[in-house]
């Protein structure tokens, strides 16, 4: 008979703090051709493990290439953007991580670090498919598995030699509520919705909900959907030709005239005025080309 027996060291230190760090959503995602992409920013540090195709990463002053089995890391309140090739399309998981903070990685640079995983990167996506299969199924404490699973994520990133990471515990945390719902818009603006469905993706009433978003991001949860249908209203309208009452409906407004009254109330100008500035502005830098 032959036995192998290993005793734990009481003393190792936990080089995650599991005091602070706080796993808050997932996500899986897939480009499709209607997918725009903007701009914007999270309370809560953003892990993606690219799982298919290709396609960068875009920040204000650069874009980075990512592909399959890369991870990035997003630092909180850091301005960027997914974009994907047409001919691969990008696809990943995406954890948000309250507490989190990227310091340097593979690549990296303001705000983001990027690790390339040549190998190993199966054991992230074993763990990941893991920690999403318990949030499927949410049995009995599945909330404790998922942090527990994320812990097992971070620890293997952060034995990667150049990868490391600081703890923030933050002066106030967003709620995980409030990032929960946020992510959710951005997602799914163009659809209907309701303050009622936004208070059910993160099982509160819709009265928390609007007091919570309002106290963490300065703006009511449906402000922040109509903002979201906006911006994208500004890409449809300086680069298509598709009609007001087909943008209005594309991006669930109600009617044409309310997608008019909302785009006043926060651009300052009417969608057709946007539209021919937009048109006089690019007729007159083509007259001023050689």
């Amino acid at each position: 008979m032959s036995t192998s027996h290993y005793v734990l060291d009481p003393l190792t230190v936990n080089p995650v703090d599991r005091s602070v760090t706080k796993l808050l959503y997932v996500s899986v995602t897939r480009y499709s051709p209607e997918w725009h992409s903007i701009l914007h920013t999270h309370p809560c540090a953003e892990v993606f493990f690219v799982t298919g195709g290709s396609g960068s990463l875009s920040l204000v002053d650069k874009t980075v290439p990512i592909g399959v089995n890369d991870v990035i890391i997003v630092n909180p309140s850091t301005e960027h953007t997914e974009l994907s090739s047409e001919d691969q399309p990008l696809e990943y998981i995406v954890m948000g991580v309250d507490g989190l903070e990227a310091i340097s990685g593979d690549d990296g640079g303001n705000g983001y670090s990027i690790i390339h995983f040549q190998t190993g990167g199966e054991q992230i996506l074993f763990y990941l498919r893991c920690l999403l299969k318990e949030i499927e199924t949410r049995l009995p404490g599945y909330s404790t598995i998922c942090q527990d699973l994320l812990e097992v994520v971070l620890l293997l990133l952060m034995r990667r030699s150049q990868f490391t990471v600081t703890f923030v515990p933050a002066l106030h945390k967003s709620s995980k509520e409030c990032a929960i719902v946020r992510r959710y818009i951005e997602n799914h603006f163009k659809e209907s919705l309701t303050l009622d469905d936004l208070a059910a993706v993160a099982h509160v009433s819709k009265y928390y909900l609007a007091h919570a978003f309002s106290r963490e991001y300065g703006t009511s949860p449906i402000n922040y959907l109509l903002s979201c249908r906006i911006q994208e209203s500004l890409y449809l309208l300086s680069e298509t030709r598709i009609s007001l009452s087909q943008i209005a409906d594309m991006l669930g407004f109600s009617s044409p005239s309310y997608f008019s009254q909302s785009f006043r109330r926060i651009k300052g100008l009417s969608p057709m005025a946007y539209r021919n500035q937009c048109r006089n502005t690019e007729q007159t830098n083509s007259a001023q080309e050689p």
